[in-house]
């Protein structure tokens, strides 16, 4: 029988089996934050236990800091300097690379580990951060983990895991104009349910996907765990290669020509096997957005609350009802015309430079609705510098976004910052729960276009619509 791609990686890094059924596996690189970092440092250090690789262990700064200009070391999160103390002292007393807030590379983990070709195609990859599975984009498996598996995999180069089942997700045929990759899998969510995944890991496979670049890989990788996926994961092409090429932790001369020989042996069999496998026709998928406070609550801008009576079951019945009162919306009720009062691009699933091309494009010329507070955060420095050099910021801000400092930003309250009570805001990020960008905050999940077309209009609107 023919084996997977995750078969090859995930089998390559097997160091021994273990009587449980479960697998002592090698970890490549283990990446860290501040929210939680430092205290599995401290830990080990406390312990006597020496981190074991320390060259291939990596931190940034991104949660707990604020994002906005002129920052420097100030959170709004209560208590949250001492965080920052904390990684500083303890990554340095480990001889780890930080990616402060000064850094010219710094960023949100999981786009500084793309961006400095920390993570490369076949690579396991494990960081204490829930979207580490947007890795997958570049062929590598991102595993998101625990503060005690984190301290684990610091002091031993391993963690102890069951190998998950496998799905395959077909996104075939060419999506309309104005489909993202970000629209393409809340349409599976939507489709399949938050739970669709549950126990499996996940490849994501079809025409449409191949048609995808890197970033917005990334970007469909990202959203796996909101799919209850292990992890999700593309085959590496020539597109992988080519972004890859040059970064500063990807290998020259020689070890290149090596490494992109082992890429190429990345891939599927033909004839290998998956417990489960979809099949996603793109004709099937619009602009898509959420009106509850679940991923799976997805439907086209053009579509409808579902009434109660749509749910499977009474228990879906109950959380319907519940979503829509905390949404402040009705069964039956358009989306399209909702009144927004704010709009935030940003976050490690849209936050990058393809995401940032894609908002300007809609707001060029334009002007964000009064009483709309709309934010930007770009998702490292160098996307931000690249956007500034390509004059997007003088988009952005004339058109009244605020333009901020690299960070995890307003995704779910980090550095202490929130949109205000009742409010309702169009994000491009990937989870809309309760109280998620703050107490009471309504959140709509949709591409980086369509928060900037919402924007703009003032009310939730696709970007493809004249204005």
């Amino acid at each position: 029988m023919g084996r997977t791609l995750f078969d090859r990686i995930w089998d390559a890094h097997v160091v021994t089996e273990l009587s449980d059924d479960s697998s002592l596996v090698y970890v490549d690189r283990v990446f860290l934050h501040e929210r939680t970092g430092s205290v599995a440092l401290a830990s080990l250090r406390q312990r006597g236990l020496p981190v074991r690789n320390p060259g291939h262990v990596f931190a940034a700064m991104d949660h707990i800091v604020d994002t906005l200009p002129g920052r420097g070391d100030s959170t709004l999160v209560p208590g949250g300097e001492a965080f920052i103390r904390a990684m500083r002292a303890e990554t340095r007393n480990a001889g780890l690379r930080l990616y402060d807030l000064d850094d010219p590379a710094h960023g949100i983990t999981h786009l500084v580990s793309a961006e400095q070709g920390i993570t490369l195609p076949g690579l396991i990859v494990a960081c204490p951060d829930s979207h580490t599975c947007t890795l997958g984009g570049l062929g590598a498996i991102g595993w998101g983990i625990g503060t005690s598996d984190c301290e684990h995999a610091l002091a031993t180069g391993t963690l102890r895991a069951a190998k998950p089942a496998q799905m395959r997700v077909r996104f075939d045929g060419h999506p309309a104009p104005g489909v993202t990759a970000k629209d393409m899998i809340l349409h599976l969510i939507g489709k399949y349910s938050a739970s669709g995944a549950a126990g499996h890991a996940v490849e994501f496979a079809g025409s449409a996907v191949a048609s995808l670049e890197v970033e917005a890989r990334l970007t469909l990788c990202n959203m796996a765990v909101e799919f209850s996926a292990f992890t999700g994961i593309v085959a590496p092409d020539t597109k992988t290669v080519e972004y890859l090429a040059g970064r500063p932790f990807v290998p020259d001369g020689d070890a290149w020509d090596a490494c992109t020989r082992y890429w190429a042996s990345l891939h599927t069999d033909d004839d290998a096997r998956f417990e489960r496998e979809l099949v996603i026709d793109c004709r099937d998928i619009a602009p898509a957005i959420t009106w509850g406070t679940s991923p799976e609550h997805a439907v086209p801008l053009t579509g409808k609350v579902p009434t109660l009576d749509s749910a499977p079951d009474p228990v879906a019945r109950a959380q319907f009802a519940s979503a829509m009162d905390y949404m402040g919306l009705a069964p039956g009720q358009a989306l399209m015309g909702l009144p927004v009062d704010g709009a935030f691009i940003g976050s490690c699933t849209n936050a990058r430079l393809s995401d940032l091309r894609a908002a300007a494009a809609v707001l060029d010329g334009r002007k964000v609705a009064p009483g709309v507070r709309a934010i930007c955060t770009p998702g490292s420095r160098p996307v931000k510098l690249a956007a500034e050099a390509e004059g997007l910021e003088r988009i952005f801000a004339s058109a009244g976004f605020e333009w901020r400092e690299p960070g995890c930003s307003l995704c779910f309250n980090a550095g202490g910052e929130s949109f205000r009570a009742g409010d309702r805001v169009v994000t491009s990020t990937n989870r809309n729960f309760r109280g998620r960008q703050g107490q009471g905050v309504r959140s709509h999940l949709a591409s980086p276009a369509t928060v900037a077309a919402s924007a703009i209009a003032g009310y939730i609107r696709g970007a493809g619509e004249d204005y």
